[in-house]
């Protein structure tokens, strides 16, 4: 009866956050998925939208670190319903608004709730699913941004025909509104909020280890494992960004491709990306399942390393063997094969840092490797297309190249460092 109740829960807790985490990628993109009937009403030039779109991004940055440390202290599914009721209140505004600094202030606003979103759908998820399921919820529980950015603009422009942009906007921030409140009552924190034993408590191996399952902040920061997967993600994140950003130019300005080629290759990676998510989550959790989460090393890594190894050898290729007369068919290979093994890794980092960390800084672990990937996004922008400017894309592209390998090579040496972040007691081993 008790697993029946578990699976029940699981379940429903589990479409609640899916369904309410697409809606927050949805409101988060409403105004590029309706920027054409926008500006056939409002008057807008580049430096307008870029400077709207950047207050969003600014504001996603500050908030998600901030919701991550936040998600430790107070409870999960209030901080992901008020995120969700505040995205979908601010896109409502946002309608009735007609001006360049008012959508900035609103679109900076909807940023700061987006960064409430991800944080407590980890801190549940880890609550709720053993670690050797845990990889792979977490993977599927990622594809509702892919399904709200791919259904997203052909919801958009199919309602555009009947509707103006601002009943669009209105209609999407009303739903997410009202499933706020839906959320707020179908997510519970942990199986204890329904009377049910928690995960960590009903193992008999845990026994023991609630009590010692928390570290001070200080032991928690100096753990070396915290930054060497922050410092890895952030290369890893900076690379897999420089190449979503600046690929498709690569192969236009500098392989002689057509525009209709570059466009394709990203197609091809960001499918190749959802299938890497995917397998990452599943096949790690396998490894979890048949090895169990220790304290050295981790079981997660070993796929971890296949994948970045993965990312060097499809980057090599993609600059030594592609030319003008390439077969279509290798190109777009080689992109599904680069999304396929640089998403995976992104969604393992998420993984580990969540479950390595102490019970009582799970949040705080995923905000500061998640804060770590930011400025790797950051590093991929001006400084790199100053490199590619100066010395070419090929030369760029050749040094994120060798950063992913030596960080593939660091991350393999040091795969067995002790991976339980912060207080480890006596009893455990």
């Amino acid at each position: 009866m008790g697993r029946a109740n578990y699976g029940y829960y699981r379940s429903t807790i589990f479409l609640a956050m899916f369904v309410g985490y697409t809606l927050y990628y949805f409101n988060r993109k409403t105004l590029s998925f309706v920027m054409p009937s926008l500006m056939q009403e409002i008057e807008l030039d580049k430096d307008d939208l870029g400077m709207i779109t950047s207050s969003q991004s600014l504001a996603y940055a500050i908030s998600k670190f901030i919701s991550g440390v936040l998600s430790d202290q107070i409870s999960a599914r209030w901080l992901f319903s008020i995120g969700l009721f505040l995205v979908g209140g601010i896109n409502v505004v946002f309608s009735w608004s007609s001006t360049v600094a008012v959508f900035s202030a609103l679109w900076f606003l909807n940023g700061l709730g987006q960064g409430f979103g991800w944080p407590p759908c980890g801190r549940v998820l880890r609550k709720w699913f053993e670690p050797s399921h845990f990889g792979t919820w977490w993977a599927i529980l990622s594809c509702s941004m892919n399904l709200a950015g791919s259904l997203g603009p052909i919801i958009a422009s199919v309602l555009a025909q009947s509707y103006s942009w601002r009943t669009i906007l209105c209609m999407s921030g009303m739903i997410g509104v009202v499933l706020s409140f839906v959320c707020l009552l179908v997510i519970k924190n942990e199986p204890k909020d329904v009377g049910l034993p928690n995960l960590g408590v009903a193992d008999k191996k845990s026994k023991g280890e609630s009590s010692s399952n928390e570290s001070t902040l200080s032991e928690f920061l100096l753990s070396p494992y915290l930054w060497l997967v922050s410092v890895s993600y952030l290369v890893v994140f900076g690379v897999k960004t420089a190449c979503t950003d600046w690929g498709q130019l690569f192969l236009i300005q500098d392989k002689g491709q057509s525009t209709l080629m570059g466009s394709s290759y990203m197609s091809a990676l960001e499918l190749g990306g959802l299938i890497g998510s995917l397998a990452a989550g599943y096949f790690s959790d396998k490894a979890v399942a048949k090895q169990g989460i220790k304290m050295y090393g981790n079981p997660r890594h070993y796929v971890l390393i296949l994948m970045m190894a993965g990312m060097f050898v499809s980057m090599y290729l993609f600059r030594v063997t592609v030319t003008p007369d390439s077969p279509k068919v290798w190109i777009l290979f080689l992109g599904a094969g680069f999304g396929f093994s640089s998403y995976g890794p992104i969604a393992l980092f998420g993984v580990i840092a969540n479950e390595s960390a102490p019970s009582n800084y799970c949040g705080t672990s995923h905000a500061i490797v998640a804060l770590m990937a930011n400025i790797g996004g950051f590093l991929s922008g001006l400084p790199f297309s100053t490199i590619a400017k100066h010395h070419g894309w090929e030369t760029a592209f050749w040094v994120a190249e060798i950063f992913c390998g030596i960080t593939a090579v660091c991350f393999f040496l040091l795969r067995n460092i002790r991976s339980k972040m912060g207080h480890v007691s006596k009893k455990s081993d």
